[in-house]
């Protein structure tokens, strides 16, 4: 059965090609024949065939006989078809299934943490930086409420610059606090459509 990343590996290998294009928006005028694209694409018709050889077994175009000659069409339907497929939110994820998403997170961990896991060095680049604070977000419960002294003797753990883990994790929205150095809580960041209310931390002393 063939993968979805054939079957969209298949339709984009079908369309690069500049002729090939210049076919379907040919065809999205109105069917022709061999001969009509031919000598509107300035090319032999040998050609031209060999083109359309490769959209038909993407499923983008047809023939039916006429007279003498065959009659191309295009499957517009097709098009609209792997258009929505491309673009649906629950394809796209799909496409990079059995690869490897943490490498990039393991190697900043790796580079920037000793054997401990213990920070050597906060990266200057804020792509890395966020790589770490996401590490240390697991630390923390969602739901729950931290006292500032219990997330100093968490971020212990990982630097002795508590101050600078506590204040860039509320900064870039891993966290939130109350004013005046209440309590911390791991913020739950959710989309649009399931924005709903979040529960009431509960408070987690020392």
């Amino acid at each position: 059965m063939e993968s979805q990343v054939d079957e969209l590996v298949r339709f984009f290998k079908a369309l690069a090609e500049p002729n090939r294009l210049r076919i379907i928006g040919l065809l999205a005028q109105k069917p022709q024949s061999v001969e009509q694209l031919a000598s509107t694409l300035r090319v032999g018709e040998s050609t031209v065939s060999h083109h359309l050889s490769r959209l038909g077994q993407a499923g983008l175009v047809s023939a039916r006989a006429e007279g003498y000659y065959s009659i191309y069409a295009l499957h517009t339907a097709a098009l609209a078809g792997m258009a929505k497929k491309i673009l649906h939110e629950e394809t796209l994820p799909g496409l990079a299934l059995g690869m490897d998403v943490d490498a990039y997170d393991r190697k900043v961990l790796a580079a920037f943490s000793d054997a401990n896991g213990r920070i050597k060095a906060f990266p200057v680049q804020e792509k890395k930086f966020l790589v770490i604070l996401r590490h240390i977000l697991e630390e923390f419960e969602a739901g729950v409420k931290y006292p500032e002294k219990r997330v100093n003797q968490i971020l212990a753990k990982y630097s002795p610059d508590t101050a600078t883990l506590r204040r860039s994790l509320v900064e870039h929205g891993f966290m939130a606090r109350e004013g005046g150095g209440g309590a911390y809580w791991r913020v739950q960041k959710k989309t649009p459509a399931h924005a709903e209310k979040e529960p009431m931390p509960v408070t987690k002393g020392v």
